[in-house]
């Protein structure tokens, strides 16, 4: 009793076939109803049209022989008539309510009661009705064995003829009497209900029809369809991918079940891409390197991730304080309490022992967790271990007491200065010691102050480019000039790009420096001696010569012509000029210059070193092979400590020579001194090489090494390599030692080219 109920309540079809049913069966049902009742009254109608047209014509038939009161014929008339079908009764009924004439001969002169149904039609009033409308005139009734009749009451009018012919009717009288024709009903009956039977069999086989129709449709159309989308929207319930739904409709079914499994596959990405990022933020949750933790508000644990469990090893529903720190109640400053309390996000720093009693530290987030309702169900507790950065913080404290312990106790000056002014923003307590300056005295002044006033830019543009300056003068607070190397480095500080300037005083040193090399120039000129007077001999020799032969002149009296001693004259006067200027050359050599930087012609200085040993040379039998390129540019370097550097070379090219020359067997080969100048570049090349005893491989690279000589003991003091490369570096050149032991070295010198143009000077080959 229950099923069917049940299953209109669970299944769309019967619902659909139900409602669609019972709206087709009413449908029909109303039809079929209005149509059965229109095809009665239609009927019922003509039959009652034709009854009454039955009394007319009785009426008219009979009119002549009631005229002539011709009773025989009116009741031959009548029967006549009645023996028709389905007529059973014809009666004439006079005012009084007797049957005057009847096909029934036993009715005849018989009353009918005046109430009866026939005549109460009409006597139903006072005085009684004289017209009546067609439907009031008409009965239905219903013979003893049931079949239903049709009577139709006709008037029988009083007309002029009536009361002026063969009888007597009262001029005011309007109704005679009347003609009643029953019919039988039954062959109209019986059409009806065939009609009925046929109409309700034809609605019976159309519902049949169109529910089988309606039903086909449905199932076709709507049922399956309906069923495969619910199984693949089950498919897609169940997590899986819908790929097609077959329905190959082109109708709503199917843009129904296109768009279903579009949006199955849509889910179905959805679901791979939430999934993924489930499985991700899971991973995340569960291995991100920091504590994490979801706590309920009696601070019980609800999830925690890996690293907690790894770190404190938690037991199942523990509290956090208690897994945390082993205490039995909450903290006193707790973030997650405070988070419950305020439904807001808050942090902390947090120090305690972890599971195995080492003190750790954490920053710790608290976070609300809230339902759909935005109620506060749980709390999320994240707590970055930050013991390293806290140790960190503690090395890094403690270095910066030993920075600025150093900073400020660094026997060096140490300036921080600001990147683009140049202010002194902070100096160390040994800028006191240097400048005399206080740190007060220094902040917020420019750090160019402490420079000559000439050479600032310099300073500036070199401060911003270079790493090392050396050599740079400063004036300190008592107006002394120091020469000072600088080191800059940039750096930060206070969030600001500043420069680190250390300074070193190298006045001592220079001065040191200036001594030995004084010292080498001594040593040198010493070893120069023998030439020198070599050098003076030649143009002695001439001026001794002239000057004896004149003298003997003048003793004998005997006349000098004037070419003779004119000629005479201009020897002693160049030989003079030539002792000269060896002279001055020696005394400039000689002499304790300061070093000073500028445009330089290598050959020229190479030319003037040469010149006080070109006589010696010729005397040791020493070769000198020149290939001096012309048109040079000039070099960066001092003239003077540049010509000291090619005398070293020189002097040790020839003791090389003959030392070699003097071992007991004479070497084969010539001697032979080679100077060559090139340009390489933005440099200026120049090479000495000799064909002397050569180096040992094993201490080449130490003859640049003050002290270091190969010469015998009183041959040689070893500063003249060291000076010479000390003043190579300082015009910011270079210079190397190639050799091959017993056969020959070669010094290779490398000089930048003066930077504001390039100055050309004269190269000439030189013999000697």
């Amino acid at each position: 009793m229950w099923g069917i109920p049940r299953l209109v309540r669970q299944s769309l079809t019967a619902k659909l076939i139900l409602s669609t049913g019972i709206c087709l069966f009413l449908s029909i049902s109303l039809l079929s109803y209005l149509a059965i009742v229109h095809q009665e009254e239609q009927l019922m109608g003509y039959v009652v049209a034709e009854a009454d047209r039955l009394g007319t014509t009785i009426k008219l038939g009979t009119h002549y022989a009631m005229m002539l009161n011709s009773r025989e014929d009116i009741q031959q008339i009548i029967g006549n008539i009645g023996r028709q079908k389905n007529i059973l009764a014809l009666r004439i009924y006079n005012k009084a309510g007797e049957i005057k004439y009847s096909n029934v001969e036993r009715e005849i002169d018989t009353r009918t009661n005046i109430e009866a149904e026939a005549c109460y039609v009409c006597h139903r009033s006072s005085p009684p009705t004289s017209t009546l409308d067609l439907g009031e005139r008409t009965r239905i009734f219903e013979s003893w064995d049931g079949t239903r009749l049709l009577g139709i009451l006709g008037p029988v009018y009083n007309e002029p003829g009536c009361s002026e012919g063969c009888h007597y009717h009262p001029r005011d009288k309007k109704i005679l009497g009347a003609i009643d024709v029953v019919v039988s009903l039954e062959d109209l009956d019986k059409e009806v209900t065939l009609f009925r039977n046929r109409i309700i069999w034809f609605t019976a086989a159309v519902f049949l029809v169109l529910a089988t129709v309606i039903y086909v449709f449905m199932h076709r159309f709507v049922i399956r369809p309906i069923r495969r989308l619910i199984v693949g929207t089950q498919l897609i319930a169940k997590g899986g991918q819908c790929s097609r739904i077959d329905i190959d409709h082109e109708d709503e079914m199917g843009q129904l079940a296109k768009s279903i499994m579009d949006m199955g596959r849509d889910i179905s990405n959805k679901q791979i891409e939430l999934n993924r990022q489930r499985d991700e933020y899971q991973h995340l949750f569960s291995h991100v390197p920091c504590i994490i933790t979801v706590q309920d508000r009696d601070f019980r644990l609800l999830r925690y991730n890996m690293e907690f469990k790894e770190k404190f090893k938690p037991k199942n529903a523990d509290f956090c304080y208690h897994a945390y720190k082993g205490r039995n109640e909450k903290c006193p400053n707790c973030p997650v309490e405070l988070t419950f309390q305020t439904g807001r996000s808050t942090c902390s720093e947090e120090s305690g022992p972890d599971a195995d009693g080492r003190m750790r530290h954490w920053l710790v987030t608290a976070s609300p967790i809230r339902n759909s309702e935005g109620e506060i169900v749980a709390a999320m507790e994240m707590s970055l271990d930050i013991t390293s950065r806290k140790q960190l913080e503690q090395k890094l404290e403690r270095s910066e007491r030993k920075y600025l312990a150093i900073f400020k106790n660094t026997p060096n000056p140490l300036f921080v200065l600001d990147a683009v002014s140049l202010q002194v923003l902070d100096c160390n307590e040994s800028v006191h010691a240097i400048y005399g300056f206080d740190k007060e005295e220094l902040l917020g002044v420019s750090f160019l102050n402490l420079c000559r006033e000439e050479e600032r830019d310099n300073v500036a543009a070199a401060l911003r480019e270079s790493h090392l300056m050396d050599r740079v003068r400063n004036v300190t607070k008592d107006g002394r000039n120091i020469y000072v190397t600088i080191r800059v480095s940039p750096s930060e500080f206070s969030g600001q790009r500043v420069l680190l300037v250390t300074t070193s005083d190298i006045t001592k040193r220079l001065e040191t420096e200036q001594q030995l090399i004084q010292a080498s120039k001594m040593a040198t000129l010493g070893e120069m001696a023998t030439g020198v007077a070599h050098e003076l001999n030649q143009p002695l020799s001439v001026i001794k010569t002239a000057s004896s032969f004149i003298a003997r002149k003048v003793e004998r009296k005997e006349p000098l012509a004037e070419d003779i001693l004119g000629t005479m004259a201009r020897e002693i006067d160049s030989h003079v000029d030539r002792a000269t200027k060896i002279i001055n050359h020696l005394r400039e050599f000689g002499r304790k210059p300061e070093m000073s930087m500028g445009p330089v012609q290598i050959n020229e200085v190479l030319t003037r070193a040469f010149d006080i040993f070109s006589q010696q040379l010729k005397l040791r039998e020493i070769s000198v092979v020149w290939n001096l390129a012309e048109n040079l540019p000039a070099i960066t370097a001092d003239s003077g400590r540049l010509e000291q550097v090619f005398i070293n070379l020189l002097l040790n090219a020839r003791d090389a020579i003959e030392e070699k020359w003097s071992a007991p067997v004479r070497p084969a080969g010539d001697k032979r001194i080679s100077i060559s100048s090139e340009r390489a570049g933005n440099m200026v090349k120049v090479t000495v090489e000799d064909t002397g005893k050569g180096v040992p491989r094993g201490i080449l690279n130490k003859i640049f090494e003050p002290f270091f000589t190969t010469k015998k003991v009183g041959k040689g003091t070893g500063l003249g390599l060291s000076i010479s490369y000390g003043i190579v570096k300082d015009c910011g050149g270079d210079i190397r030692a190639e050799s091959v032991e017993g056969e020959w070295t070669r010094f290779v010198l490398t000089f930048l080219v003066w930077p504001e143009g390039e100055a050309h000077g004269h190269g000439s080959a030189a013999g000697g």
